[in-house]
Parts: structure tokens; C-alpha cells; sequence
């Protein structure tokens, strides 16, 4: 769910606060990854798409019909056939999607980068899939390693994916701006001390010495 203004609250929590607070379970695994450098944060509704072995007609189908600021999180069967190319990335940037997080590949890599929509996936092949299965929109997908929901938010940079369930996303996104806060007002000093404390306390309950 976004405001009025399209914005889900997540776009200055980065994925690392927000794997802290969710845990492992939550964060897709590391061949989900930005296919250019760099890219923006973009945190979105998750609007969640199932494309069979080598094809990929749902995704196409898909930014046509997803809301503007919505992440498309596509579960895939292979990685031996792209989902997308430049045309499909540059229709979904125009009609506001903010990124795909797909567990397959994709093509026209150079074209994507230029344009500067955000990609996660898990690389780049130039063969595409075909157009011929039916699947429905919005059923629970694996991507990365996480069962994805249509209305999680998904949060993603160079750092990772992280998915936040969304009957957790007001609890979730208080403890984030709260964790956010508290380190942003402590200074180095104070960490490594407290740091050092912990972790000495963890070496000498486990009989270290030195």
C-alpha cells in the first residue's frame, strides 16, 4: 500500500536495517542482484507473477496491468530464457513501475542500464521466452528464496531484497524508523565501546583469554 504521494514509507530504510528487525527469512538470497551498479533504492508493493519454464508471457502482461510504484516480483521456471528486454523495461518505467525483482534473467542489458530502470535478478542471457502460458496475477511466488506475497513491500538496492510482509508493514516500519534513529544519534565512540563490551563478554562466557 502507498500514501497519496506513492510513497510506502520504506524509501530511506535500506535493506540492511530492515534484515536486522526481519531476519534471514525475509532477505532473498545474493543471485538476486542489481544487473547495473549502483542502482536507487526503490521500495514498492510487491505485484507478484509466475512465468513456467521458458516463458514469458505474464510478465509482459504485467505492466500493463500493475499500478504505478509497484515492484513486479516474478517467480521464474528457468534461467536458460530471458523474461524481459529493453522495449518491456522501458514500457514499465514509463508506466511507473518502480523496478523488477525477478528470479530468472533477462536481455538487452545495455539498454536497461541507459535508462536507468532498476533490475534485480539473477543475470543476463539474450535468447527471450516464448508467449504462450496462462497464469494467474497475484498468488503467492519464491523469488530469491522468499515467499512473496501481492502488498508486501519489497525494499531493494545494492545491499540486497529484502520483503517486508505487508500485515507487519506499520510494526515494521515504526521499529526501522526507531532502530534508524537511535543509531543515527550515536556516535562511533560509543558503539566501539559498547561493541568491544559485547563481544569481550561473548569471548570470556565461552572460556576465551586474551
Amino acid at each position: 500500500m502507498t500514501d497519496a504521494t506513492g510513497s510506502t514509507g520504506f524509501e530511506d530504510i535500506p535493506p540492511t536495517t530492515l534484515a536486522d528487525l526481519l531476519g534471514r527469512g525475509q532477505v532473498m538470497d545474493t543471485g538476486i542482484r542489481p544487473l547495473w551498479p549502483s542502482p536507487r533504492r526503490v521500495a514498492g508493493p510487491a505485484f507478484t507473477v509466475r512465468c513456467p519454464r521458458g516463458d514469458n508471457l505474464m510478465l509482459h502482461a504485467a505492466i500493463h496491468r500493475a499500478e504505478p510504484g509497484s515492484v513486479i516480483v516474478v517467480e521464474s521456471g528457468d534461467m536458460d530464457y530471458a523474461l524481459a528486454g529493453g522495449n518491456v523495461c522501458a514500457v514499465a518505467q514509463r508506466r511507473g513501475i518502480a523496478a523488477f525483482v525477478a528470479d530468472g534473467v533477462i536481455r538487452d542489458l545495455a539498454e536497461v542500464r541507459a535508462m536507468g530502470f532498476p533490475v534485480f535478478a539473477r543475470g543476463v542471457i539474450p535468447i527471450p521466452g516464448t508467449k504462450t502460458a496462462v497464469e494467474p496475477f497475484n498468488v503467492p511466488v519464491r523469488c530469491g528464496g522468499v515467499r512473496v506475497h501481492a502488498g508486501d513491500v519489497v525494499v531493494a538496492d545494492e545491499e540486497g531484497v529484502v520483503v517486508v510482509p505487508r500485515d507487519r508493514r506499520e510494526q515494521v516500519l515504526l521499529d526501522a524508523r526507531a532502530k534508524s534513529a537511535k543509531e543515527a544519534a550515536e556516535s562511533l565512540d560509543v558503539w566501539e565501546a559498547a561493541h568491544r563490551a559485547r563481544i569481550d563478554g561473548i569471548l570470556r562466557a565461552n572460556g576465551f583469554e586474551g
